[in-house]
């Protein structure tokens, strides 16, 4: 295994620890909330931002019942800060919390997108991750690893732009995906599925 693989696969397990040792699946799960993995640990795309993204869908957009549970995740030690935004009454139709987490002396971020059952996004982005990865081929994959490894640490580009420029455009180098960006400027929600 290649080095490029190497740190993919190692941050892959790095997350699930952070996953169990956070207890996020069964805080939620324990309101009644249906949890899904999305973004880039959904597809095994995990480089240098490390961030585990959950898609998180429930009945009702309930503020108070979704602290709670925010409350329970945050009472670990290991949690040392949260951020929360209420988008309830946009399209988005979400709340979104976001929570950073210790392991051993790495920074990990839960984002975890609570959305309302059968609104837009309701199974969207599990359906973009399930096309991604039924259309990625070893070489388009490496490509997509190298170019995040590529960039720099204070630059923060949505994993969806890599998928794209590299799956519908043939986008091969670091220079080439900078130039692909700037005719492809993204704003808001990038809703491209290949």
């Amino acid at each position: 295994m290649n080095d490029i693989e190497f740190i993919a696969q190692n941050n892959f397990e790095k997350a699930l620890q952070v996953i169990e040792k956070s207890n996020v699946r069964q805080v939620w799960e324990s309101i009644g909330a249906e949890v899904h993995q999305v973004g880039s640990m959904a597809m095994g795309l995990l480089m240098k931002h490390r961030d585990i993204d959950f898609h998180i869908y429930t009945d009702e957009l309930n503020v108070s019942e979704s602290f709670k549970v925010i409350q329970k995740l945050c009472a670990n030690p290991s949690v040392t800060r949260m951020e929360y935004r209420n988008l309830a009454d946009t399209a988005e139709a979400c709340l979104e919390f976001h929570i950073w987490f210790m392991l051993e002396n790495e920074e990990w971020q839960l984002d975890m997108i609570q959305i309302l059952k059968g609104s837009q996004f309701d199974g969207y982005f599990e359906n973009v991750a399930a096309r991604i990865n039924a259309v990625l081929t070893p070489e388009t994959r490496r490509t997509i690893l190298e170019l995040k490894y590529l960039t720099p640490d204070d630059e923060h580009i949505m994993g969806i732009e890599y998928y794209q420029a590299v799956i519908e455009d043939n986008v091969k180098t670091y220079p080439e995906f900078l130039q692909w960006r700037s005719k492809h400027p993204a704003t808001g929600i990038v809703t491209w599925c290949p």
